[in-house]
């Protein structure tokens, strides 16, 4: 299949996108313009050094780091797939080109007409007969059609353009939900959380409005899964993020940050609310008793949460925020599991 021609065909683009996407956030890779026409190509499967290349990776479990990502599109897209890129630009270049032509014709019809209307004021100074006058009004009324005509297709193409934006900016919106979006439990997920983490920050620095993270581990999580298997695993996952997500209200933010790992951030919210709110949560998660099958129901027993808990500081950045709630959590897991620990306390 020709490149310039399987990349006008909407329904294949589309279906690449909904695949690539999720398996993108799935392996914590960006979804930078290099990275997408890396996946781009792998799911498109006419690249079958990329594909090899790639399912090897994922075989072998390999991280896809920046270095990872950067020499799968150096390799297998920059060098063996210019064309890709230079069409791209091309597409770009001519959708430009087509506008600027639009514009610059009326510009041009509106000098011209500018210039007709000198030329009929001349005229009809010099001979103001009947017949002249007839004449003017005819050429401007000419003249003013042409005009119109202008307007109008330019009129439809900023129409067309307009909708192709509005639907591509829709498309950006929808593809940066998903690329926030933990695609098992349906949380936001650890890029999501970076960023409000952020912000969480720059509203404390500037407006001295609390912030306090929980960050919430599931108590013997991996011995669980490997009795049990992955799938009855991920039901877990799946209750425990329901259940965090229900516990919390307002501008009160909830993210899987990775494996059996959770986080809240509690907008202006001090320590020990914070604390009220993980006892109430680490509750919440402890009085449901699981079990799996649908007509012989087996117990899974009751699933356990490890909760540690910090407040922002003026001098903390991201990480640092992060570490001493984390540093929680570790002494509520070395205390025996099953309840919260402030930064206070540690």
């Amino acid at each position: 299949m020709d490149i310039a021609q399987h990349l006008s065909e909407t329904e294949i683009s589309a279906r690449i996108l909904r695949h690539a996407v999720p398996k993108m956030s799935e392996l914590n890779i960006p979804v930078t313009p290099n990275n997408y026409s890396v996946w781009y190509e792998y799911y498109l499967g006419i690249n079958l050094d990329l594909k090899r290349a790639i399912d090897g990776l994922l075989a072998n479990e390999v991280r896809f780091t920046t270095d990872v990502c950067d020499g799968l599109f150096t390799t297998y897209i920059q060098q063996s797939s210019p064309e890709l890129m230079e069409h791209v630009q091309i597409e770009t270049q001519m959708l430009i080109n087509s506008l600027l032509s639009k514009i610059a014709g009326m510009s041009q019809g509106n000098i011209k007409f500018s210039t007709s209307l000198q030329k009929f004021d001349k005229t009809l100074k010099n001979n103001p007969s009947p017949e002249v006058l007839q004449s003017i009004v005819d050429d401007i009324a000419t003249e003013l059609d042409g005009i119109i005509n202008d307007n109008i297709a330019m009129d439809q193409s900023l129409t067309s353009i307009n909708q192709e934006v509005g639907a591509l900016k829709k498309e950006m919106l929808d593809l940066r939900s998903v690329v926030m979006t933990d695609q098992l439990t349906s949380l936001k997920n650890r890029r999501a959380f970076d960023e409000e983490v952020i912000s969480h920050i720059e509203t404390f620095n500037q407006q001295e409005i609390k912030s306090s993270l929980l960050v919430v581990d599931i108590d013997h999580f991996k011995r669980f899964n490997d009795v049990h298997g992955h799938l009855i695993g991920d039901k877990v996952l799946t209750y425990v993020a329901q259940a965090l997500k229900q516990s919390v209200k307002g501008d009160d933010f909830v993210a899987r940050y990775g494996g059996e790992e959770f986080v809240i951030l509690l907008s202006n919210t001090g320590i020990a609310e914070a604390k009220i709110v993980a006892e109430n949560v680490r509750k919440k998660i402890a009085q449901r008793n699981l079990t799996i099958g649908k007509e012989k129901k087996m117990p899974l027993g009751n699933i356990t949460v490890s909760v540690g808990c910090a407040s922002l500081k003026l001098e903390d950045s991201k990480d640092s925020y992060f570490i001493r709630a984390d540093e929680a959590l570790y002494r509520a897991k070395s205390a025996g599991r099953n309840r919260v620990i402030t930064e206070s306390e540690v």
